[in-house]
């Protein structure tokens, strides 16, 4: 009977609607505050990442320029008109591609050096056949220097080889300037002076004056 009649001023029943009410409900009030508080830490966490990987980032791009100045030798070497002031990071990027030109330079010099050592090692190995060969045929023919030739023949010999090299050397070689000489003589040389270039010289010398002794 006293539920029915129950007025909505009764103090009791103002209690009920307080707790009834969702947006008086204490649980609800700690949950925003959970999920803001979640939300500013999930911000935190994003931005010291963020810091972190660009420090990160940073450090590494200090240390490759760090080790530029190392291995660089350039890099090393005072510069006068900078003083002793700390090389700029474009100096250091200039210095380096200087310096890996210069070691493309070089390698392509060592490498023309090495080709020129192969032509030479090629040349003596066919030098060292051939008097392999002339110790060989001297000691199949023990007898054979008796029958020894005259100093003449071999002023003729030697003429003939020289001959020979000058109808070449007169025909390749321009006088125009010194400088052209030059230039010439060393071409010359490389084309009509190679090992097996002589050797057939010589090869036709002697065959043609062996022809007009005998």
């Amino acid at each position: 009977m006293t539920e029915a009649g129950a007025s909505p001023e009764d103090p009791w029943v103002k209690v009920e609607y307080a707790y009834s009410d969702n947006s008086l409900d204490p649980d609800d009030e700690d949950s925003d505050y959970h999920q803001e508080s979640y939300k500013e830490s999930y911000k935190d966490r994003r931005r010291r990442a963020h810091t972190q990987a660009e420090q990160k980032r940073r450090d590494a791009i200090k240390r490759g320029y760090d080790d530029l100045q190392t291995i660089v030798p350039t890099c090393q070497q005072q510069d006068f008109s900078i003083g002793s002031q700390k090389l700029s990071k474009a100096i250091v990027l200039q210095k380096t591609i200087d310096y890996i030109q210069f070691l493309h330079k070089e390698k392509k010099k060592q490498e023309e050096e090495v080709s020129t050592l192969r032509k030479d090692v090629m040349a003596l190995k066919i030098m060292k056949v051939n008097y392999e060969q002339i110790v060989k045929a001297h000691q199949d023919n023990p007898h054979e220097g008796e029958d020894q030739v005259s100093d003449q023949v071999k002023f003729n010999v030697f003429q003939g080889i020289m001959d020979s090299l000058f109808q070449s050397f007169n025909a390749s070689i321009s006088v125009a300037s010194f400088q052209e000489l030059s230039a010439c003589v060393f071409s010359w040389i490389e084309e009509h002076c190679k090992p097996q270039t002589l050797r057939e010289i010589v090869i036709g010398v002697l065959h043609q004056l062996k022809n007009q002794l005998y």
